[in-house]
């Protein structure tokens, strides 16, 4: 059976683990790092490029250059590029390519399944969009499943006593808060919470935006609009907000960041600790409100309290460890990897599905309520925040006006009583229902969740026996036709990629053999003016065609021009010029 890989598919940093003699382990990158940056760009040239090479083009391709991706999945955000549009599970899928890539490449091995994590607080549709992203990248997804949890394997695989667990997981874009019961090696989500629009980035804003401000006040010149200087101060600042971690001062230093009249204008700036918390303080008090819903429905206090867990990079920042300990009355546990944990715990739990690992089990929960709208805006919740999935329960209602021929199931996600205040998750007809008076009819509405947390909706008429159902489909909208043309497209893109790096090592190549020729003639001059003249004649076309093919996209023309060069070369390298 092959491996299952486990990945976090973060927003600002992605990492891969697998199981090896019984641990889970990371996979570096094809560039060395533990994680990649969940970066995508377009260069000119029409190659697309994922991770780190795609950071250091950044700045100069700013327009071309794709971030924080993950905080657009499930919506109708759209990208266009070069004429063709493209949805965040399309672009997610890029850098999951990559780590299935770079996975392929550590074990020597094709890699076809993986467990991938998304954050706790994730909607159905963000959650089936991450599905869909994998099914691009050429993965079957074998489980969806929340970082925070993830984290907890990681920590509690080999940890014996039985304690309720924090986990505190604040990564690039996401804020989530969990609490779990570990006992006798079953690992169960009591209660959870989060805001998926706020993390490290939102830190990072903040110090773009006072870095602006200052500069306009010295120079009178406005920054936000002007893309790459953007670029780089928020480079710049993430820099900053990670040296702050550890530092009481950070210098921002950027040359030629702008111009006025002709005048180059740099940026010249030191930011202490105590002001970045001052510029951060309402994100940190934000903080505050999931925690404290996280252990108001897992009916604990602090007292109860045996672990908290640091997850994500963010939550190295001071401000942010000293929040924690304000609310729980702990200090955060720092013997995980914060960058890494997640991953690992996916793997380990994908060590769980195929038997590698044994006495660990998973209870997660629906970390949303789930219901249908009813009479006057009303959402009518069928499976409360919180549920253990996976889980599936009914309920029954009836028609609001006389000899209805059908009625219309709106599906709710969200914890507001008004309808129209909830995440609208789908909506389906259920026709040829008993026509009766208003209140007669038995409609019978089945909520299903499976273990990814992925929703399933059925009505039936239960006198008719007629019956409707739906599997809620992201809002992005991506139908199964138009994941199977992504699928293509993505492997197209691959095919071309292997092309463009076969012409780009072929050009090196060429770029040699000129260079090898130029010297074979050089010394040819200056021996023998004969052999000489023999030479230039016999490695005159191959030279010609040599550097014509160096402009070329085409692989197999720069190939071809190569085995042509180094043929004509052959007689002259071996002192054979007769």
């Amino acid at each position: 059976m092959g491996k299952i890989i486990g990945i976090d598919l973060g927003t600002t940093n992605s990492c891969v683990a697998v199981m090896e003699g019984g641990k889970a382990v990371i996979i570096p990158s094809a560039e060395g790092g533990r994680t990649t940056p969940s970066v995508v760009a377009f260069a000119q040239s029409g190659q697309r490029l994922v991770g780190q090479a795609a950071v250091r083009q950044a700045v100069a391709n700013a327009e071309r250059t794709i971030t924080s991706i993950k905080r657009e999945m499930g919506s109708a955000y759209e990208i266009k590029i070069d004429g063709k549009t493209f949805t965040p599970p399309e672009i997610s899928a890029m850098v999951l390519g990559k780590l299935k890539k770079d996975a392929e490449a550590y074990l020597g091995e094709a890699v076809n399944e993986a467990v991938i994590t998304v954050p706790a607080y994730f909607t159905d549709a963000q959650r089936q969009a991450t599905k869909d992203a994998g099914t691009i990248a050429g993965l079957e997804v074998r489980r969806i499943i929340n970082e925070p949890t993830a984290a907890a394997l990681a920590y509690g695989a080999d940890k014996e006593e039985n304690r309720k667990v924090l986990v505190f997981d604040l990564g690039g874009g996401t804020f989530d808060v969990s609490v779990l019961d570990i006992k006798d090696g079953v690992i169960e989500v009591v209660a959870t919470a989060g805001n998926n629009r706020l993390g490290g980035d939102d830190f990072d804003a903040c110090i773009v935006e006072w870095l602006v401000a200052e500069f306009e006040r010295e120079h009178r010149v406005n920054l936000s609009g002007q893309l790459t200087a953007m670029i780089r101060l928020r480079e710049a600042a993430e820099q900053a907000k990670k040296e702050l971690s550890s530092a009481k001062n950070a210098t921002i230093s950027l040359p030629y960041l702008s111009e006025s009249k002709g005048t180059p204008l740099h940026l010249n700036l030191t930011l202490s600790r105590a002001k970045f918390d001052e510029l951060t303080a309402h994100l940190v008090k934000a903080m505050a409100a999931p925690v404290q819903q996280a252990m108001g429905d897992a009916h604990i206090s602090k007292d109860n309290i045996g672990k908290v867990l640091l997850v994500g990079g963010a939550t190295r920042m001071p401000a942010v460890q000293e929040q924690v300990k304000n609310i729980t009355g702990k200090d955060g546990f720092k013997g995980i990897d914060p960058d890494e944990c997640v991953a690992m715990g996916a793997a380990l739990q994908g060590g769980v599905m195929i038997g590698e690992v044994n006495g660990l089990l998973l209870l997660d929960v629906t970390p949303l309520s789930l219901g249908i709208e009813t009479v006057g805006d009303v959402c009518t919740h069928v499976i409360e925040r919180n549920t253990t999935i996976p889980i599936s329960k009914s309920q029954v209602f009836t028609t609001a006006a006389n000899f209805q021929p059908s009625v219309e199931v709106h599906v709710l996600q969200g914890e507001r009583p008004r309808a129209s205040q909830n995440k609208t998750l789908g909506k389906f007809r259920l026709k040829g229902i008993q026509k009766a008076m208003a209140g007669v009819p038995q409609i019978e509405v089945t909520f299903t969740i499976d273990v990814n947390g992925i929703v399933h909706v059925a009505a039936k008429d239960l006198k008719t026996g007629r019956a409707q159902d739906i599997t809620i489909e992201s809002s992005s909208n991506m139908s199964d036709e138009d994941i199977q043309n992504a699928i293509r497209d993505a492997q197209q893109y691959a095919a071309d990629d292997d092309k463009f790096r076969q012409a780009t090592e072929a050009r090196g190549q060429l770029q040699r053999l000129l260079g090898q020729a130029d010297e074979l003639e050089n010394q040819a001059k200056s021996k023998d003016k004969q052999a000489y003249k023999a030479m230039k004649e016999a490695l005159s076309g191959p030279i010609k065609t040599a550097k014509k093919a160096l402009g070329s996209k085409n692989p197999d023309e720069v190939m071809s021009a190569c085995d042509a060069l180094e043929t004509a070369m052959g007689p002259y390298r071996n002192g054979d010029e007769n």
